[in-house]
């Protein structure tokens, strides 16, 4: 099973890469780091960013969307082959899923402002912003709730702790040996 994951993350970071290299590549759009402020010096505004946006859009959102899955597949290997059960495999699925609903929120809330230039507003925010200021650490949750309460059932068992202690007590028991044979 190990084996498949490696892959994964081999498969997504080659993407990734040839992504960017897209991304670098694309056509440049005059002023895209913005244009100086008409009434405060040393201020930047943006320019059109339907037109920032229409050459690299797609691409920047498949890389975050790879990126995601990056670290979904990385939180994988860091469990132990063994307990990596179709219930786990599963919850990571889901928590994919979340993270990536966040993220089209995000992006298609920004796209949506783009394309009316109207938006609404959720607790002080823009809703495309509000998705991401709110969501980001929301779609981290499930990750974390998997972590925190599957901890003794995925990471870190009680057999787990014991080996563990069993081989402190062998290390202590030859270093003791040790000491008194010199």
């Amino acid at each position: 099973m190990l084996r498949p994951v490696i892959n994964w993350i081999f498969v997504i970071s080659l993407t990734m890469g040839l992504l960017m290299i897209a991304i670098m590549a694309a056509d440049t759009v005059p002023n895209s780091g913005g244009l100086a402020h008409p009434e405060h010096a040393g201020m930047q505004v943006g320019d059109d960013g339907a037109e920032r946006l229409d050459s690299i859009g797609v691409f920047a959102f498949l890389f975050q969307s790879l990126l995601l899955s990056l670290v979904v597949c990385l939180s994988i290997l860091g469990v132990s082959e063994r307990r990596r059960s179709p219930q786990l495999l599963a919850l990571m699925g889901a928590s994919l899923i979340f993270m990536l609903f966040v993220w089209w929120q995000m992006y298609s809330g920004h796209q949506a402002y783009l394309a009316t230039g109207e938006t609404g507003y959720f607790m002080g925010f823009p809703t495309a912003t509000a998705w991401q200021v709110y969501g980001t650490w929301l779609g981290a949750i499930p990750l974390i709730l998997i972590y925190s309460i599957g901890f003794r059932k995925y990471i870190y068992t009680k057999e787990d702790e014991a080996a563990f202690n069993k081989l402190l007590m062998e290390t202590r028991a030859k270093n003791a040996a040790a000491k008194e044979s010199r």
